[in-house]
C-alpha cells in the first residue's frame, strides 16, 4: 500500500469515527459500545501521567518507602481527574482551547508571560520525555544518549506525521503505547513480592515521615499534574465533534467524563504499579536506589533478566509516547497563544532542540530530570489557576460553568497542589520543611 493510499485509509478511519459518534449522539447506537467512538483524548492524555517522570518519583518513593506513599498517587491522580475533566470540558463547550481563551481573555502583557512560561514549560516536558526514552534505549542497546535522544526524536517525529491523516491513527498508536506501558507493569507484579493487605492500608492511610518524603510526594503531584496536558486536553476535543444542540453537547461531557475516569484510572493504577513493584524490588535491601539507570542494574540480579526487561519496555514505551504528546502540546501552546499558523516542523523543532542542548553539555540526566520537575512546578500556576478561572466563569462557559461543589474542590486542589509545589521549590534551594525530621 502506497503512502497517498495508507493516508485516505486513516482519513477513511477518522470520518468513520465521526459518524459512529454521531449515531450515538442520534440514539441509533447503544449498549457499552457507544463509548468507544468517543475514546481518544483522554487516553492520549493519560500518557502525561505515566511519562519518564513518573518512573523517577515513584522509583523513589518504593524504594525509600515501600508502600508509604501510594496515598499521594491516589490523591494526585484524583486531582488530575477533575482538571483533565474540566479542561475537556473547556474545549467542548467553548470550542476553543485553553491558550486561545487566554489570548482573547487576559491583557496582552499577561498573555505573553503566559506564552513564555508555556513554552519553557513545553521544552522542559519535552527534555524529561526525550530523556526517558534515550535512557531506556541506551541502556537495551549500549548506546550513547545523544544517540538515544536523535533515535527517540525520529521516531516522535514519525508518529506525529499520522496527524496529516486525521485524529484517529494517532490516537490508536499512542492507545496501543499506553497498553504497552500497562501490560508491563502487570507482569512485573507478577515477578515482584507484594504484600497486598500493606497496599490496601497505605492506599488510604496518609503519612509523611520525612522532609525527604514531603519532597518525593510533591514530585509524585508535580510529575501527575502537567501544564502541558491542561493545555492540551481542551485543545483535543475543541473541534474533535461540534455539538448541533445543547442536548448533544451535554451528552458529550458526559461522554468526555466517563473517558477522563476510565483512562485516568487506568494510569493511576501503572504508577500504583510502578511504586509496588519498586517497593517490593528494592525496599528491603536497596532503598537507595534513586535512579532510573540504576533500577534497571539493581532489577536484573534480584528479579531476573525478564523484569528487567519488561522494564526497559516500558520505558521506552512512555518516553516515546509522552514525547509525541509533549511535542503536540507544544505546537497547540504556540499557536493558540500566538493567534497564527506557524510552520509544523519549526513548532516541533523548537520543544525538541533545547533537550539536546541539556544533553550535549554532558548535564547529569538525573539532574536534569530533577530540573525539568523544577521548571514545570513554576509554569504549572497560570494553566491551573487559567482553568479554574475559565471553567468558573459565566460568562464563558455560560450555564455549563462549574457548579457549587466542582467550584470548591477545583479551587481547593489548586490551592493545595500549588503550596506544594512551592515546599517543592523551597526544598530544591535547601530551605528546610518546619515540622519535619531530617531524612
Amino acid at each position: 500500500m502506497d503512502d497517498r493510499a495508507r493516508n485516505e485509509t486513516s482519513r477513511s478511519m477518522s470520518e468513520s469515527t465521526t459518524r459512529a459518534m454521531q449515531e450515538v449522539l442520534d440514539g441509533r447506537r447503544t449498549g457499552l459500545a457507544v463509548l468507544l467512538p468517543f475514546a481518544g483524548p483522554a487516553v492520549v492524555v493519560s500518557v502525561a501521567y505515566m511519562d519518564p517522570g513518573n518512573f523517577a518519583t515513584n522509583i523513589q518513593a518504593g524504594a525509600r518507602y515501600g508502600y508509604g506513599l501510594l496515598w499521594v498517587v491516589l490523591l494526585a491522580n484524583l486531582i488530575a481527574m477533575l482538571f483533565q475533566a474540566l479542561s475537556a470540558k473547556l474545549g467542548i463547550v467553548t470550542g476553543k482551547n485553553l491558550a486561545e481563551l487566554c489570548r482573547d481573555n487576559f491583557p496582552k502583557p499577561l498573555v505573553y508571560l503566559m506564552w513564555a512560561v508555556s513554552e519553557v514549560a513545553a521544552m522542559a516536558t519535552d527534555l524529561a520525555e526525550f530523556l526517558g526514552g534515550a535512557i531506556g534505549l541506551s541502556l537495551l542497546f549500549h548506546m550513547p544518549i545523544l544517540i538515544g535522544m536523535v533515535v527517540t526524536a525520529v521516531i516522535t517525529y514519525g508518529l506525529l506525521m499520522f496527524e496529516k491523516a486525521g485524529y484517529r491513527p494517532l490516537e490508536l498508536v499512542i492507545g496501543a503505547l499506553v497498553g504497552i506501558i500497562g501490560l508491563s507493569y502487570l507482569a512485573e507484579l507478577f515477578i515482584a513480592p507484594v504484600a497486598w493487605a500493606k497496599v490496601g492500608l497505605h492506599l488510604f492511610s496518609p503519612s509523611l515521615p520525612d522532609a525527604q518524603a514531603v519532597t518525593i510526594a510533591v514530585g509524585i503531584i508535580g510529575a501527575t499534574v502537567m501544564p502541558h496536558a491542561l493545555f492540551l486536553h481542551s485543545g483535543l476535543t475543541q473541534r474533535r465533534l461540534p455539538a448541533r444542540t445543547e442536548v448533544e453537547r451535554k451528552k458529550i461531557i458526559l461522554f468526555s467524563n466517563v473517558e477522563v475516569i476510565i483512562a485516568l484510572t487506568i494510569a493511576g493504577m501503572i504508577n500504583i504499579a510502578m511504586v509496588i513493584m519498586a517497593s517490593g524490588a528494592f525496599h528491603s535491601g536497596h532503598p537507595e536506589v534513586a535512579e532510573i539507570e540504576t533500577a534497571y542494574h539493581t532489577l536484573a540480579p534480584l528479579l531476573g533478566i525478564a523484569a528487567a526487561g519488561i522494564f526497559l519496555l516500558s520505558l521506552i514505551a512512555s518516553g516515546i509516547s509522552s514525547s509525541v504528546v509533549g511535542t503536540m502540546a507544544g505546537q497547540m501552546i504556540m499557536q493558540g497563544f500566538v493567534g497564527f499558523r506557524i510552520p509544523l516542523w519549526l513548532r516541533r523543532a523548537l520543544t525538541m532542540i533545547p533537550s539536546f542542548v541539556v544533553v550535549w553539555m554532558g548535564v547529569n540526566t538525573t539532574q536534569a530530570l530533577v530540573m525539568s520537575q523544577v521548571v514545570l512546578s513554576l509554569a504549572l500556576p497560570f494553566p491551573m489557576a487559567a482553568l479554574v478561572w475559565f471553567t468558573c466563569s459565566k460568562k464563558v462557559m455560560g450555564h455549563y460553568q462549574n457548579r457549587t461543589l466542582v467550584r470548591a474542590a477545583s479551587i481547593v486542589a489548586a490551592v493545595a497542589v500549588l503550596a506544594l509545589n512551592m515546599v517543592l521549590l523551597l526544598q530544591a534551594g535547601g530551605v528546610s520543611i518546619p515540622g519535619l525530621p531530617d531524612a
